[in-house]
Order: C-alpha cells, then structure tokens, then sequence
C-alpha cells in the first residue's frame, strides 16, 4: 500500500505551519457545531473529527480518516490584508492578502496562489469556477486538482466561497482522486449546502 508513505508526505507539506502535535474531538453526528470561532455553524455526518491545529487564526480543519486522507476546512471572517494560512517556515515567499474589494475570480486566485506557495507545486489546475451560495450569501465555487511535489498522487478538491460585511468565508474539501474524493464529495456538498454564516458583528456579540 502506497498510501501511508503519501499520508507522511503530505501531512509534512500542509502541516508545516502547524503545531508539532494535534488534538483530535469526535463530532457528533446530525448536531450542529460552532466552527472556525463562532462565525460557521456545520452539521456534519458520522465519522468526522477535528482538530486544533488550526491552519490560521481564521480557520479549522475537520478530517475522517486524516488529513492526507481527507481534508475539509473552513475559513471565517477573515479581514482585509489576512491571509488563509499561516506562513510555513520552510517558505521565503509571503502568502497572498485578502481584499475585501476582491471578485469571486480573485478569491480562487487568493486560494489557489496560496496553495501553491505552501505545497511548494507548480501542478496545480483550477477546472471549474461557477456563481455559487454560501449560506444565504452570494459567492463563487471552484474545483480544482493538484499534485503535490515528489508525490505521485493526484488530488481533487471543491470549495465555495463568499464575502461577508467586507470578510472572507471560505469552505474546501479536498482528497486523494482514488477513491476517497469520489465517496465523500456528494455528502460534503450537502453539507456546504446546510452552513450556517453569521456576521463578525453577530457573532461578536455571542
């Protein structure tokens, strides 16, 4: 089997700017959860888990069989000048600024020109950029495949984003094309399609 050697690959790619260490909670199924903060509210299926290692200070990943397995992460209310992760070590380039100004266009550039830096990858293809809802808000969904660098493995993804009072929200499942995209895409749409937004004002206030 492949996959494990790929899983330590790649965990060593998107983890980089992540803590050494991760605590993992079980969710509860069919219950909803506050996320990323207080601004998301999901209510995922059975068999999900997330951790505290967070990818930014705006953002929380969730993962079934773990994140080089699948991956589903959210982003929320991320201001103007911030950026979607947190800048890898091993990295001497500066990650892309959100701007609130941004065009749904702009919002797949920002993801996928960061996703780039931080996998260090230049196979990376966006395939579809479509008008899409984030909650009850307007936004953009996009999917896309990369390869990470020395790894032989494709990888598809999906997300939907959309700007909120002047903040980013942003939602991505991403997983090996083998197998693991294919079972999970269909119950991660339904589940991008239940979202809960609320406003950095409301929330502020809970």
């Amino acid at each position: 089997m492949r996959l494990v050697p790929l899983a330590i690959s790649l965990l060593a790619l998107v983890g980089a700017s992540m803590p050494s260490f991760a605590e993992w909670k079980v969710l509860v199924a069919d219950e909803g959860v506050n996320v990323a903060g207080k601004y998301i509210v999901a209510t995922p299926k059975a068999g999900w888990n997330s951790s505290s290692a967070r990818p930014s200070d705006y953002g929380e990943r969730w993962t079934r069989d773990g994140l080089a397995l699948n991956e589903l992460t959210f982003f929320a209310a991320i201001p103007d000048g911030g950026t979607l992760y947190h800048a890898s070590d091993g990295t001497n380039q500066t990650l892309p600024k959100f701007r609130s100004t941004m065009q749904p266009t702009e919002i797949v550039e920002l993801f996928e020109n960061s996703n780039r830096i931080l996998l260090n990858s230049s196979v990376f293809s966006v395939e579809a950029i479509e008008p899409a809802k984030l909650g009850a808000h307007d936004g953009v969904r996009f999917a896309y495949s990369y390869a990470a660098q020395d790894e032989g493995l494709t990888r598809k993804g999906e997300g939907v984003a959309a700007i909120v009072e002047g903040k980013l929200y942003l939602v991505n499942f991403i997983a090996p094309e083998i197998h693991y995209f294919d079972r999970d895409i269909d119950e991660v749409r339904q589940l991008f399609a239940t979202l809960q937004l609320r406003s950095p004002k409301t929330s502020k206030s809970r």
